[in-house]
């Protein structure tokens, strides 16, 4: 029996990784191969579809060791993402012993991109305040570039006010970063991570990093690092603030904020930006309106034909900053993270 699944697991390693793609796939049968199908590219579903086709006949051994090693790579990414790649290598140390780990993880790191600070995001937030606030601006720009928003928000909001928009301006600016700064960080922090980072430049930051960020930091966090930045680099701000709220946020308002925006929006405006929105959108907005006023506007949009794309995101774009405005003079509050709970 031994013998059997040695010689199998033999086989099994000299397979092609399509090879082993086609096994897995008729292993798991034509309902679970086309959930998996969905999630592939055109390419891939043809290279698999011509493989599959193609294989005569499979040794049960066979199938249960690809099976076997598609699991304990399974069971490898979760260890991974549960706690880092010494996490991942432990565990499977002691489930699978020293080589069969080894080999596991070896073929995971010839493919899987882990992305850079990865055993800082199982830090907590108030942690690393204090293991990198004395850093240089650039460095915890970099580092909040590759956190999840909520807490690269908690950090920026716990930031030297003096600091918060220097350091939201280089997350802003940023583009590619060099492969060796990134380990060079990593290895004043921690370096277990460093030989894993993938050799090609790694796109980070940007607009859209410090817009989430900034989106989910508290408002008067905001509002402070917008004004600097107003100041220091105004188009750089206006790009942020046309992408910090979009018209289809205005599902984060409730009915009161939604009627008291609509009293300051123009009709036409209102029946020009609806044009294109979503049917939640709409029902939010007419759900506010009168009877009479929202079949009016409905009308509007019907009879009105089509409507140039960029006329649509002007009007829109009027009415967030109406909606920006009610909030600056607090008479509107948007639900967002960072300490602005409401206190009915």
């Amino acid at each position: 029996m031994t013998v059997g699944v040695n010689m199998a697991r033999k086989e099994e390693t000299e397979l092609l990784g399509l090879q082993k793609a086609a096994i897995l796939l008729i292993a798991l049968g034509p309902e679970r191969s086309a959930l998996i199908f969905k999630h592939l590219k055109e390419e891939e579903i043809e290279d698999l579809t011509l493989e599959i086709a193609n294989t005569r006949s499979i040794t049960p051994q066979v199938k249960e060791a690809v099976v076997e090693e598609f699991y304990q790579v399974c069971l490898a990414q979760q260890y991974i993402a549960e706690g880092g790649i010494g996490y991942a290598k432990e565990l499977l140390e002691k489930a699978l012993g020293a080589d069969k780990a080894l080999d596991v993880i070896g073929k995971l790191t010839a493919s899987l991109q882990v992305k850079p600070f990865e055993f800082i995001r199982k830090t907590e937030a108030s942690q690393l305040i204090n293991f990198i606030q004395d850093e240089h601006p650039q460095t915890i720009a970099l580092i909040l570039s590759y956190l999840n928003p909520a807490q690269a928000a908690l950090i920026v909001s716990a930031l030297p006010p003096d600091r918060q928009a220097d350091v939201a301006k280089r997350i802003a600016t940023m583009d590619r970063t060099s492969p060796d700064v990134i380990k060079d960080v990593e290895k004043i922090l921690e370096s277990k991570l460093a030989s894993l980072v993938n050799q090609d430049y790694t796109i980070i930051g940007g607009v859209d990093a410090i817009v989430e960020i900034l989106n989910t930091v508290d408002r008067s966090t905001e509002k402070h690092i917008m004004e600097i930045l107003e100041m220091d680099e105004p188009e750089l701000a206006d790009e942020i603030r046309k992408k910090m709220f979009v018209f289809e946020d205005i599902l984060l308002l409730d009915s009161r904020a939604i009627q008291r925006v609509l009293r300051d929006v123009d009709n036409a405006d209102l029946a020009i930006a609806l044009k294109s929105a979503n049917e939640e959108v709409q029902n939010a907005i007419f759900d506010n309106l009168s009877k009479r006023l929202a079949a009016m506007i409905k009308e509007d949009m019907e009879f009105m034909g089509p409507v140039r794309m960029k006329d649509v995101e002007e009007a829109q774009q009027k009415i967030v900053n109406i909606i920006r405005a009610l909030e600056d003079s607090n008479e509107i509050v948007i639900s967002r993270g960072g300490g602005d709970e409401i206190i009915a």
